[in-house]
C-alpha cells in the first residue's frame, strides 16, 4: 500500500472537506480521487466523522485521513476507523504520540518559526502553515531559508488562483478547501461539480 505522505508528495494537493454531513462519503473521495486529489482529510469538525470516514476509507483510490485531531483519544479512534494521516490545527503532542506508535504520519499545524521547529521534535510528517492567507506565499519562501528541506503544506485562503504560487515558494503540497469542496456541494450530492472542481485545481497548480 502506498503511503499517505508519497501520494500527497506526488498529487502536490490534498483536500479538506468540512461539511455538517456527507451523504455518499464514497462518491465524494472517488470524486476527488479521479481528477487527481486523491489525499482526503476529513475533520472532527463534522459530526459523526468516524463513521464517513470507515465508509470513505473504501473509496477506489483514495488515501483518506482526519484533520483537527485535538486529543490523543480522537487520534486512536480515527486511526482504528480507518485514517491514513492525521492533521493538526496546532502543536498536540500527544496526536504525535500515538501517530508514532501506529506509524501513521501526522500533519501538524504551526505558523511561527519556532512553533515549526517544535513540529519537527514532535515527529511530524509535514508542518501545515495555517492560516496560509494571513501573509501568503512569501512567508512559505522565507520559511525555506533557515529550514530549506522543510516539508510545508499551507492551509487556509488556498485556491486555484494561487495555488502555483504556494508551490513556487515551496510547499510540497497545498490544502484545497471550500473552493473544491464546497459544503452546499458535499450536502446536494452535486459529485460531478466537484469532480469538476477539483480537476480545474489540479490543473491550476502547474
Amino acid at each position: 500500500m502506498t503511503s499517505a505522505m508519497t501520494v500527497i508528495r506526488a498529487d502536490r494537493v490534498l483536500s479538506v472537506v468540512r461539511a455538517p454531513e456527507i451523504p455518499d462519503p464514497v462518491a465524494l473521495a472517488e470524486a476527488l480521487a479521479s481528477s487527481g486529489i486523491r489525499a482526503l482529510e476529513l475533520t472532527f469538525t463534522t459530526p459523526g466523522v468516524l463513521g464517513y470516514l470507515a465508509a470513505a476509507a473504501q473509496a477506489e483510490g483514495a488515501v483518506v485521513g482526519v484533520g483537527t485531531v485535538l486529543t490523543g483519544e480522537q487520534a486512536k479512534a480515527a486511526i482504528d476507523s480507518g485514517a491514513r494521516f492525521l492533521v493538526t490545527p496546532g502543536l498536540r503532542a500527544d496526536v504525535a504520540e500515538v501517530a508514532a506508535q501506529h506509524g501513521i504520519p501526522v500533519v501538524m499545524g504551526a505558523f511561527t518559526p519556532s512553533e515549526v521547529l517544535t513540529a519537527l521534535d514532535l515527529g511530524a510528517a509535514a508542518v501545515k502553515i495555517f492560516p496560509a492567507r494571513a501573509l501568503g506565499p512569501g512567508y512559505l519562501k522565507d520559511l525555506r531559508g533557515p529550514f530549506p528541506d522543510l516539508a510545508l503544506i499551507p492551509s487556509g485562503g488556498v485556491n486555484a488562483g494561487n495555488a502555483a504560487e504556494f508551490l513556487a515558494a515551496g510547499a510540497v503540497a497545498v490544502t484545497a478547501g471550500t473552493d473544491v469542496v464546497a459544503p452546499s456541494d458535499v450536502a446536494a450530492g452535486r459529485w460531478s461539480e466537484i469532480a469538476s472542481r477539483a480537476a480545474s485545481f489540479v490543473r491550476s497548480m502547474n
